[in-house]
């Protein structure tokens, strides 16, 4: 079967990026018949090539992984199958919940990792982007094997406002609804939807206040994200979340990124701030929040951890 899905399908040399399918958030809850749900999942997108005993892992910004998460380089060069290339998740778990602050214990060994794959875009010498996504699903199914730690991410068909409602009673973080019969395309598309059961999303630091009693490092980080015209718009600020290590190694980052003037567009007073100290927006923040204000800013923010995944300027509003 597997043969006969590749057969007339181009011949390609493995991809050299990432180039990842990316899903547009929506308010949507819908359940079709002509689309699949799967858990959305808290960690690092991974696209994972392997050509003979060449192996990379790369984030969605090219960044290699190998040496971050080395067991699961590991298992998937003594894999079989020796030409493919896998889009997935690498995800740490807190209790039954995957969880971005989690992932950042495991470069001190205190968590332990998981690559989670749900798509297939390179197998054998071919570009199977353009089959439908359910062809995909099969190809990845047959053609590789899934020993700890990978695992294939399951789904279910059809019934996404069911599975939606299961989803925020169990405490995950969505869903993400895609099209079943969608080919892989390396933009954002409304063939991929998240369905998300709280508020949370990547924002830019564009400075910091100064801390307040035993607090050490900083007070606060002052974010923001990108508009359609290349401004950076101020979205509020985050003040909990941090632990001691976390407060240190932001604090060492951000020290060497200072610069003299605000990089948040307009010139009035930030609300709230009465002094900052700015820097290059060139870090990004995962900030959970239980919604946006009617001013654009957000409510009972909190810090889920810094990301290294995504460029700073690919940071827009959900």
């Amino acid at each position: 079967m597997s043969a006969e899905l590749l057969a007339g399908l181009p011949e390609t040399p493995a991809p050299r990026t990432a180039n990842a399918m990316k899903a547009v958030l929506t308010d949507e809850r819908f359940s079709d018949p002509n689309w699949i749900y799967e858990r959305k999942l808290d960690g690092i997108r991974c696209i994972a090539i392997r050509d003979g005993r060449s192996l990379r892992m790369l984030s969605r910004n090219d960044l290699s992984l190998n040496e971050r998460y080395p067991e699961v380089a590991k298992t998937l060069a003594e894999l079989p199958n020796t030409r493919f290339a896998i889009d997935g998740e690498v995800v740490a778990f807190r209790g039954g919940q995957t969880s971005f602050a989690k992932l950042a214990d495991a470069r001190h060994g205190r968590a332990r990792v998981f690559y989670y794959v749900f798509d297939i875009v390179w197998l054998d010498g071919h570009d199977v982007r353009k089959l439908p996504l359910k062809e995909r699903k099969r190809l990845l199914r047959r053609s590789l094997k899934f020993p700890d730690p990978i695992r294939l991410t399951q789904h279910r068909n059809g019934d996404g406002v069911g599975f939606y409602e299961e989803a925020c009673r169990k405490g995950w973080e969505g869903l993400i609804a895609k099209r079943a019969d969608s080919p892989y395309v390396t933009t954002r598309s409304r063939d991929w939807l998240k369905f998300k059961c709280e508020h949370g999303q990547e924002l830019v630091i564009g400075g910091f206040t100064a801390p307040r009693r035993s607090r050490e490092e900083f007070g606060a980080l002052l974010l923001g994200y990108y508009g359609g015209d290349g401004d950076l718009i101020y979205a509020g600020k985050v003040g909990t979340g941090f632990d001691r290590d976390m407060l240190r190694e932001l604090g060492r980052k951000m020290r060497a990124l200072k610069r003299d003037t605000r990089p948040f567009a307009g010139d009035d007073r930030i609300p709230g701030v009465r002094s900052a100290t700015w820097i290059e927006p060139e870090l990004v923040a995962q900030v959970g929040f239980t919604e946006w204000t009617s001013d654009g800013k957000l409510r009972h923010p909190r810090f889920l951890g810094l990301r290294d995944d995504k460029p700073a300027r690919e940071v827009v509003r959900e």
